[in-house]
Formats: C-alpha cells, structure tokens, sequence
C-alpha cells in the first residue's frame, strides 16, 4: 500500500485542527446540488458538498469545518419529518457532507434535505429497497454512462429525471480528465468563464475536486441526481483513459508515480459521490465492489473492472489473432473479485441477477470472422469472461449492464460465441453515453460491419441517452432511449428500440 508523504499528512492533520475553529458565514454553499445512493432497505446514504465558489480550489471556502443539519420526511413540504442530525463538513474531505440514514421504512419514497450557515438545500427525493424477505412485482431502473461535459449538454438527465423509475445505475466516466478550454467545448459559452487552471490534466486532488463541482454545477445533472437514489461504479476516465490496476497508459511513468494520481482520483471520486463512509479509500485502494437487494426480485452486483485487472494484453490495441488475452491465469476482476462473483451468483435465491459493471461483455469483433478486438474489454480477457457465463448458464435471470463505449448494443450471451446455434445463458444491455462522443447516429459503417460479423448483437446504435429497464417476476424489457441531439440544448428523446427477454430461456426479442 502506498505511504502517504509526512508533509501530505501533516497538511491533512493541520485542517482537520483548523476545523475546530468557529466556520466564518458564507455565500449560498449549495451549488452542487444534493443526491442519494446506495440504498438499502432500512436506509440511504445522503450526499452533499459545500462550495460556495465551486470552480475555485477548496470551493471557496477557508480551511474549517462547517456544521451541516440535515433532514428526512414523509413529505415534499417536510411537515412529517422522520429522521434529523448534524454532520460537519470537514476541509479535510473537500466539505463533503455524506449521511448515513437509518431506521427508514423499506420500499418507500422520502425526501431529504439540508441546511448550513443560513442556506437551505435543493430537496432530494429518494428511496429505500425492498425489504429482505418482500417480494416485489417489479423493479425500474435506468443504466447511464459516460458523461464528458465538453462533448455536449445533459438534457438526457433532465428526461430521465422525468422517469419513473427506483433507482439510477451510473457504470463510468463519471468525469474526463483531459484539459478544458475556457469556454467547454461542443457547449461554446464564452460565458462560462473557466480558470486557466482546467486546461491542466487533472492529476493532483484539488484539480479533480474542481473537475467534479464542474460537472456538478450542471443544473441538468443536479436535477437527476435529486430526483433518485443512484448506484455507481466508475470506469477509467475517472482517473485515467484505460490505466489498469498501478499501470498508466504512458508506459513511462512508473507505477508509484501513478499510484499517487490515483490515490488523488479515488480519494475525489469518494469526496464526491453519495457512498458510505466504509467505502473511502485508502491511499490508492478504494474496495467499490458491492451487492444490493431488491427484495427476493433481483440482485445487483456492482463491480469494478480497472483497480484490479491485469495489464491489457497485446499493447492494449484493437487485434486479431491475440492468444494472450485467453490465458488462463489473466483476471479483469482480480482473483478477489471474481471468486465473490461467482460465489454469490452462483448460490443467488433471487429470481433475477443483476452484474452492473463498465465494459461490453459481449465478444464484439470489428472486421471478419478473424476480426480485430478490443483488448481493453471483456474480449481482452476471455478466461474470466467464461468463468462468469459457465457459471450464469446455470443461473436463471442473468443481466449484464455496460456502459464505456458510447454505443447502445444488446446481445445475447453465450459461453462460446463461435457456436451461435448454442442457447444465450445472459443478456447484456449496454448503455450509449449521455454526451461523449457528440450527437452521433443512428449506424456508421462500423456499427453495420459489427452487426454483421457479431449474430449475437440484437441492436448497435451510435446516439446518445439511457436504457430504461423493467424486470417483472419473469419477464424483463429494456427501451433504448435516445437523444435528437446534444451539442445544442434543447434535445428531445425517444425511443429508439425496445426488447424483452424470459428469465428462464433468456434471449433479447424485439418488443
């Protein structure tokens, strides 16, 4: 594990001291708005951060703790108010305010909100799971990714706020870390006014800070992110575009260097999203793999397929003819991971069996049947990938959802993809961006050749948006919801294509 330097802690050290200082008053702190995450079925994680300047380092703010009253009620207007506190948003943690909220009633609705220096929040709405032992007619979810602020607007948040739905899987790239010119990118506002300090490549902790209160200052994002409780694993961009495990993708940096950029990204990734406190990392190592319940309806496994994985093979290219990408002992999910997995999925009670993870599972080749393919997806590490479909062919109501490659695909899944006469043993769903990559469209030439050389893939689209998903006690269907445009506001969304597909004999059927 990687020692944090003495002067580091030192500085550490020194604000939490600060911190008991009385807080000086302060501007409107709540410009990042609020969110839920994580639920359970007796309670919910609150998040919030105080940034009263949120592009400045430290948002603004002098280095002291501010005290943070927080509220849960039955009601919009909070007059049934049910459970209440004090938190401190400490310096040391970039003021991130994160709650643990327990005692909730499960499978209900509550709101949320918070109060500091005179300020009152936004209002969040949440809810919790499903209790334990209940068994749920449905459950609605929607699987987003991919979301670089400068490649277009977020008005597909603002339609999924708009969804009825339980809960919101995020699967990556939550931020980009490349540099960003003054004026952002595809959304040209001379307004904006950044400080040059973001035309930097994020790699220190207080870049990353002002690279999430960027994000989070999009009104279009705060609005989804208070309208539902999310779940989230991140991708590479939070750190780095396809670093794995302590590798960079310069092969010249060596891997204590980069290990300090990524304690730096862990640490701000934490800072910023709504996950309990147990989950904060350690210097580099933040354990974000983790199982939800929805009562005896669905698992969802949430994996993390970039802090532990093996270099990729063959230079991390597009290839043919790879042979080491089906070495045996080559893990994606690391030895850990895999057999938690597999242990868990392979002994679930729930009829459906959710694996919420980054990158596409499907064998997706990118010429003939001798095609190119991507070393930095599941195709670049087919043991662990057979591993996990063996172990789904005998587990009934198996779903994968990806995000990553600004797509929208939906294939059916087979533990050898070269037979595809043999039954599908898993669906994957795997989710377009919400901006990266610009407007894009409806199929390119690639997205033609890959249906072509792929029979297992039901769908390949190239537009921006969300999948909506609807697992009932045996049946699941998913919309592929897609945006008009991104590089201009003002999108409208709609419903590129739908599937269903049978909990016992799955394959994805068009709706």
């Amino acid at each position: 594990m990687l020692r944090m330097p003495r002067r580091r802690l030192l500085t550490l050290g020194g604000a939490a001291l600060i911190g008991t200082l009385p807080a000086p008053r302060i501007a409107d702190p709540f410009t990042l708005g609020v969110a839920s995450g994580d639920p359970l079925p007796d309670g919910v994680l609150l998040w919030t951060r105080l940034a009263p300047e949120p592009l400045h380092p430290a948002g603004g703010l002098p280095p002291v703790g501010y005290p943070v009253e927080w509220q849960v009620s039955e009601d919009e207007r909070f007059t049934r108010v049910i459970r209440e506190g004090t938190a401190t948003a400490f310096p040391a943690y970039g003021h991130s305010v994160h709650v643990d909220v327990r005692g909730l009633r499960p499978g209900r609705q509550y709101y949320y909100r918070f109060r500091s220096q005179g300020h009152l929040s936004p209002v969040g709405r949440t809810r919790t799971a499903p209790a334990k032992a209940a068994a749920p007619r449905s459950l609605r979810f929607a699987v987003a990714s991919c979301q670089a602020y400068t490649d277009g607007y977020y008005d597909a948040w603002r339609h999924l706020a708009a969804e009825e739905l339980d809960v919101v899987f995020f699967l990556g790239d939550y931020i980009y870390e490349g540099a960003i010119n003054s004026v952002g990118g595809n959304r040209m506002d001379s307004t904006l006014g950044l400080p040059d300090t973001f035309e930097l490549e994020t790699d220190t902790l207080d870049l990353y800070r002002m690279r999430y209160a960027l994000y989070r200052t999009d009104p279009d994002l705060q609005a989804a992110h208070a309208a539902l409780p999310w779940i989230l694993t991140w991708d590479d961009h939070e750190v780095q575009d396809n670093y794995a495990n302590d590798a960079s993708r310069f092969t010249t940096v060596p891997a204590k260097d980069f290990l300090v950029r990524r304690a730096n990204a862990y640490r701000a990734y934490w800072e910023n999203q709504p996950l309990r406190w147990p989950r904060q990392p350690a210097g580099p190592d933040m354990s974000l793999y983790r199982r939800f319940r929805f009562g005896d309806l669905a698992h969802a496994y949430v994996l993390d397929t970039r802090q532990y994985r093996g270099d990729q093979a063959c230079g991390d290219n597009l290839r043919a003819g790879c042979d080491d990408r089906d070495d045996p002992p080559r893990t994606l999910l690391g030895v850990q991971q895999r057999d938690w997995l597999l242990d868990r999925i392979g002994r679930s009670p729930a009829r459906w069996n959710i694996l919420a993870q980054q990158i596409m599972m499907a064998e997706c080749r990118y010429g003939g049947t001798a095609g190119r393919l991507d070393m930095d997806k599941w195709d670049g590490y087919a043991a662990d990938r057979r591993r996990i479909l063996e172990t789904a062919a005998h587990t009934p109501g198996t779903v994968v959802i990806s995000g990553d490659i600004h797509n929208n695909y939906a294939a059916d899944l087979r533990v050898d993809f070269a037979r595809p006469e043999t039954a599908a043993v898993a669906v994957e769903l795997v989710g377009t961006s919400i901006t990266s990559g610009g407007d894009g469209s409806d199929t390119t030439a690639q997205l033609d050749t890959q249906r072509t050389y792929n029979p297992h893939l039901r769908l390949a689209n190239g537009q921006r948006g969300y999948v909506r998903c609807e697992l009932g006690r045996d049946t699941m269907r998913a919309d592929y919801r897609v945006m008009s445009e991104v590089t201009r506001r003002g999108g409208t969304i709609s419903t590129r294509a739908s599937f269903v597909s049978e909990r016992v004999r799955p394959g994805l059927v068009t709706a």
